[in-house]
């Protein structure tokens, strides 16, 4: 049996938090791959929330507008909250116009808008840096 193609999509862990970001356009079998990696990762990271920068993005389709919500609804039935962040204005009125919603998906300005939504915070640092910080 083959082991399932790792997503071409990065995630990454911060806390109880899952970052990713589209760089392009999803396929039909990039969705895929990716919409099961994140929701395995949801499960197996316990994950509480999820955030999908789309900053990178021109456009968001039909087919990823779908994507996006239907990711959405099964975060939230795995106990994870989802945030789309760094929409672009452009690609905001092209939703709008086509008539697309992305029913049950938050939305944040940018990426640290939306971790401070999903309740993450940056541990505070010195000044000087994490070398005057170590204990003597």
């Amino acid at each position: 049996m083959n082991a399932p193609r790792p997503s071409a999509v990065p995630i990454l862990r911060l806390g109880d938090v899952l970052v990713t970001g589209l760089l392009n356009e999803l396929d039909d079998t990039s969705a895929l791959t990716f919409t099961d990696e994140l929701t395995e990762r949801i499960v197996a990271d316990g994950a509480r929330g999820v955030l999908i920068d789309v900053s990178r993005l021109d456009l968001i389709d039909s087919f990823v507008a779908r994507t996006l919500t239907e990711l959405a609804t099964m975060a939230r039935l795995l106990g994870a909250r989802v945030i789309v962040a760094g929409m672009r204005p452009a690609v905001a009125i092209t939703l709008v116009e086509l008539g697309l919603q992305l029913k049950g998906v938050e939305t944040a300005l940018n990426a640290e808008q939306g971790m401070h939504a999903l309740g993450w915070q940056q541990t505070a640092r010195s000044p000087r840096g994490d070398a005057y910080d170590a204990p003597r």
